[in-house]
């Protein structure tokens, strides 16, 4: 039987790259029975969102928790701007800071099927 999951394309936003590939890994590896999420690029910086978001062609973007709700605003307006139609995900601020990186870990899990299957 052949796989008919659609593979997701997942851009972070994250000023710390391997943490964020670390998480978003065990992420991947937690759901890959129920879908398919290429972590295909991390922006540090917003002025780098639109550049990476236009490269990767992501239908996912998350913003990590370092950022303020503002900013995490902003960054989810440039990438809608770049490609409308994109899903956003913005991890709440604070979180990965205040009980760690498995509550983070969780957070995404909880949320991906109402943000992937709608």
């Amino acid at each position: 039987m052949s796989d008919t999951r659609k593979t997701y394309k997942l851009v972070t936003v994250n000023t710390a790259p391997e943490r964020a590939k670390r998480l978003i890994g065990r992420v991947v590896e937690d759901v890959k029975d129920k879908y398919t999420i290429v972590h295909a690029a991390n922006a540090e910086r917003i002025e780098d969102v639109r550049a990476i978001v236009e490269r990767e062609q992501p239908n996912v973007l998350f913003t990590a928790s370092m950022w303020t709700p503002e900013q995490a605003q902003e960054i989810v307006r440039i990438a809608r701007e770049t490609i409308p139609g994109i899903k956003t995900f913005s991890i709440p601020q604070g979180l990965q800071v205040e009980k760690g990186p498995d509550a983070v870990v969780e957070y995404i899990k909880e949320n991906l099927p109402t943000l992937l299957d709608k």
